[in-house]
């Protein structure tokens, strides 16, 4: 379990709960990259007690639990609490998701999901009933390593003068890896520069499908495969290519 800090209290709390442990490490890392501190509790039991002796402000929550199905306690919750439940299932039926809303969940989400998606949900939700909360300030300046431009201060990159559509995060670890183009950056260092983090846990899995997404959404625009690699034992590394012109 993560114990809240007492550096960062005023900061909302969100209760995640999973019996997956990998799944809890990338929702948790993905939500403390924007700003949020997190506890997690792998059953409906432990969950109650967090909900008793924490001062949660959202609960990210599995349908499929190991005690209790996570559409009765979202339904139970909402019997005394009028915290914001974020629910997450396997199952993608319709009867799923209209059972999920009426238990009173605020919003729902079908695994696989993107986890930047549910931090992005969750911080909607939170900037709703308790004010804005922090995100990681991109820094900038417009790289090129070959046909790849990125201008992370001005959010945009391009491929052969093609235009990326990619989010915050993912034009900003474009941007770091370009930066050192043709050298294998840490992954550590991505964790570091990138989301603003030290933490490792749920980290690896993050950095390793959003490298994947870059990769696809690239792909769609003509680079290479291989233009992000990674490097065994030493973190991720973009390609040095010569520049080309469209005719």
């Amino acid at each position: 379990m993560a114990d809240p800090s007492p550096a960062t209290a005023s900061t909302p709390l969100v209760l995640v709960v999973d019996d997956e442990e990998q799944m809890t490490a990338i929702i948790a890392f993905a939500l403390e990259t924007q700003g949020l501190r997190t506890v997690v509790a792998a059953d409906a039991r432990s969950a109650r007690r967090l909900l008793e002796s924490e001062p949660i402000e959202l609960v990210v929550l599995d349908v499929m639990l190991p005690d209790e199905s996570g559409v009765e306690l979202c339904r139970s919750l909402r019997e005394t609490s009028d915290v914001p439940v974020i629910l997450l299932t396997a199952l993608g039926e319709v009867d799923d998701r209209v059972a999920g809303l009426t238990a009173g969940a605020d919003d729902y989400l079908t695994k696989p999901f993107s986890p930047r998606e549910l931090a992005l949900r969750a911080q909607a939700i939170l900037r709703r009933s308790t004010g804005s909360v922090n995100t990681p300030a991109p820094s900038g300046r417009v790289l090129r390593c070959g046909p790849l431009r990125v201008d992370a201060e001005g959010g945009t990159a391009s491929w052969d003068g093609t235009e990326l559509q990619l989010p915050e995060t993912e034009l900003r670890l474009l941007a770091r890896l370009a930066q050192d183009a043709g050298r294998a950056v840490p992954l550590r260092t991505l964790l570091q520069e990138v989301w603003g983090t030290s933490r490792t846990e749920g980290g690896r899995d993050m950095v390793k499908s959003m490298i994947y997404r870059l990769r696809q959404q690239m792909l769609a625009q003509g680079a290479p495969p291989d233009l992000i690699e990674a490097v065994r034992g030493q973190g991720y590394r973009a390609r040095v290519l010569p520049s080309t012109r469209r005719r």
